[in-house]
């Protein structure tokens, strides 16, 4: 019966591109590939220095961090599955890591290195490497990504030399036509010999800058090996017929297919054998060869024959056994395996290995484990510290796209990402801040009395910051128990959120003591607290709701600071006449944050400079860049507008009509300024009511 619907077969048909899978399945002789190396030579790039080229082929953005000059690679914001795998708020570590894959590129040490990530758990190692992975194999069907390999073809007498031929006439025929590839992927250049290799390298790198010559080092795997020189016997010596036997084809990475992308993992070790590394005899052909050590009855499939001319991932890479970690050290420093019952074998592969942070302290006191110390890069994939990007982790799976049937009230996602960051913070040295205040700097934010030399000092008292504290695994698990929990609201508001982590605490696997979790519900308390203040402040935004308001009285106390300062006369704009500053308005608007009388002096001096650091960067001043002057601001003009509404009218139990025309303009502020829905706009509104009839807001003491 036919399908009903979308023809998907006239859709598939329509959309494919058979030029494009041509393009793809390229084969031609060893003399067409040499003509291809000649017009491209960066088709016989080593892994390294097609990975480094991969990353930035996406493009960079340069960004200057506390007068820290950073660069940003577009590649890890996942641009293959629309951000799936986006990696957020780790740019420094990030350059890190490409800066040793350039350095290796460009052949100064650290392609004789294991590229070990290290980190907590959930700080994202496992997403790194899975994206360049991915990248590798996306890049590898592009035009510039485009890399090959060959294949052996027989000629009737020559044949029976390839594996399997000699099995019968038949074999030998199919043999014939399909060919034996080369088992581990080699770049067709190793069939040049070394002598006159050089000769032909050092001719095309003429049209390459220093750094991006091309060597092409090691040679044939034993399979391969075996092969040629029985070619050579055949044809006593003569190379050019031997090439005769090669089609060059190209090389599509894959690593559902086992091709140039390998991963290892390790398991019980009773059932650990390194042959799952360097491959193992195919005892079937042993009869056919009469021989183990035959190259033709040895399968040279481990993972590192699979991943030679790409890359091989080590998931917890230190909890292998000793015998594979003595395999990674020759393939590491040599570029070299040894399979059972063969010469050592070369390999071209990038090798990156991540491992948690118990793991590696046992290998630093591991006395054995010095050779590998040696051959290690260490690049340290720490927690997210700044909260902006902690936000984007959650919302990447929380959000009103893929969130169906519950809205996520305003702030939800943001508390509990403050709560994860300031678990990762370490406690200021310095008296006068607290850890909130650490989380606010490092979003961005200026305080008084802290520049950014301040914030990267900061930084740099903290070395271990992010190598510890709450996993973001954690925070979407109790996401997601609110999601799925069968309460009667559509809505999931921060403190359901929050009462989730805390119940969670104590079941936390990885929290080692009650200090520590009482600690994390203290921190808990911070976010609710800083959360009443925004909420608060954010009612009382939409009770203003006059940003043109609010810039008209921001600048009108900067030109009396400016003129207090300067001890200097203010123009009247509506009598044209110079007066003194007012002192009345500056005050008004200074104890909105607590700052007395003896301060004044100080705080007006301290925004004077602020303006002015600012005007030396050629940057303009706006007054939500400093969280504290925004906040007195919007005080201000809400305690001028407090008396057109009378929002504890919410708590009691009768509401005037005029009362509730204006309650329900608020509500309707807030869904269409600050994303609430019907539910939530309500319950906050309710909740902040409720705050103003206990009194804690001071204009309401008054």
């Amino acid at each position: 019966m036919a399908a009903q619907g979308i023809d998907i077969i006239g859709l598939i048909r329509e959309k494919q591109d058979p030029r494009s899978y041509q393009d793809l399945h390229w084969e031609g002789s060893f003399a067409d590939y040499l003509g291809l190396v000649h017009g491209n030579p960066l088709v016989a790039r080593n892994a390294f220095q097609r990975l480094y080229d991969m990353i930035v082929s996406y493009g960079t953005e340069e960004y200057t961090e506390y007068k820290k000059k950073i660069t940003h690679y577009k590649f890890f914001e996942d641009p293959f599955e629309e951000g799936k795998d986006a990696v957020f708020g780790l740019d420094v570590a990030l350059m890190k890591l490409v800066q040793t894959i350039k350095a290796a590129a460009m052949s100064y040490g650290p392609e004789r290195r294991v590229i070990l990530l290290h980190g907590p758990v959930g700080s994202a190692k496992s997403t790194i490497v899975r994206l360049l992975k991915k990248g590798l194999e996306h890049y590898s069907r592009t035009p510039d990504g485009a890399l090959y390999t060959y294949r052996w073809v027989g000629d009737g007498a020559a044949a029976p030399v390839l594996p399997e031929a000699a099995g019968s006439p038949e074999a030998a025929a199919r043999l014939q036509e399909e060919g034996m590839p080369c088992p581990m992927h080699e770049e067709p250049l190793h069939l040049v010999p070394d002598l006159f290799r050089d000769v032909y390298l050092d001719h095309i790198n003429q049209s390459l800058a220093d750094e991006r010559r091309i060597t092409v080092e090691g040679d044939l795997c034993p399979a391969c090996r075996f092969v040629y020189n029985q070619y050579m016997g055949h044809y006593d010596g003569d190379w050019t017929k031997v090439i005769d036997h090669i089609r060059v084809k190209r090389l599509l990475m894959s690593e559902q297919d086992r091709i140039c992308i390998g991963t290892f993992q390790p398991k019980d070790e009773k059932n650990q054998d390194s042959t799952e590394l360097t491959g193992d005899i195919n005892y079937r052909k042993i009869a056919l060869y009469g021989s183990d050590s035959d190259p033709r009855a040895f399968n040279f499939d481990g993972e590192f024959n699979i991943a030679n001319r790409g890359l091989i991932e080590f998931i917890e890479v230190l909890k292998l056994d000793v015998a594979f970690l003595y395999d990674l050290l020759g393939a590491s420093q040599e570029h070299k395996i040894k399979p059972k019952k063969f010469a050592q074998t070369d390999i071209d592969e990038v090798i990156i290995a991540h491992t948690n942070e118990p793991e590696y302290r046992r290998l630093q006191n591991n006395e054995f484990m010095e050779a590998l110390r040696d051959r290690t890069v260490k690049i340290d994939i720490p927690y997210v510290t700044q909260l902006d990007a902690e936000v984007d982790v959650y919302a990447r799976d929380f959000n009103q796209t893929r969130v169906r049937g519950k809205h996520i009230a305003p702030h939800t996602i943001e508390m509990a990402s403050m709560w994860s960051v300031l678990t990762r913070l370490e406690e200021p040295k310095k008296v006068n801040l607290t850890r909130l205040q650490k989380l606010k700097l490092y979003n961005g934010k200026t305080l008084p009395g802290f520049t950014e030399d301040n914030v990267k000092e900061l930084r740099k008292e903290a070395e271990r910051e992010g190598m510890q504290g709450i996993s973001p695994r954690y925070i979407q698990d109790k996401i997601s128990n609110c999601l799925v929990a069968d309460i009667e609201e559509g809505c999931v508001n921060p403190f359901m959120v929050m009462k989730e982590l805390e119940s969670g605490l104590r079941h936390h696997s990885l929290i080692t003591s009650d200090e520590q979790r009482e600690f994390y519900r203290e921190l808990l308390t911070t976010v609710r607290e800083e959360y009443e203040d925004m909420v608060k402040n954010e009612v009382q935004r939409a009770i203003s709701a006059d940003e043109e308001a609010i810039s008209r009285l921001c600048a009108n106390y900067i030109d009396n600071v400016k003129a207090y300062t300067q001890k200097e006369k203010v123009k009247n704009k509506y009598t044209g006449e110079y007066e003194d500053p007012d002192e009345r308005l500056m005050r008004s608007i200074e104890e909105k944050i607590d700052i007395p009388e003896s301060r004044k002096d100080d705080f007006r001096a301290e925004i004077m400079n602020y303006i002015g650091a600012l005007a030396v960067e050629g940057k303009t001043f706006d007054y939500s860049t400093n969280s504290r002057l925004q906040k007195a601001l919007e005080l201000k003009l809400f305690e001028d507008q407090k008396d057109s509404i009378k929002l504890t009218s919410l708590v009691s139990s009768v509401v005037d009509k005029e009362s509730q025309e204006k309650i329900d303009v608020v509500k309707s502020r807030l869904i269409r300024d600050y994303g609430y829905c019907e539910i939530c706009a309500t319950d906050v509104l309710n909740f902040v009511a409720s705050i103003f009839a206990r009194g804690d807001v001071k204009e309401q003491e008054e």
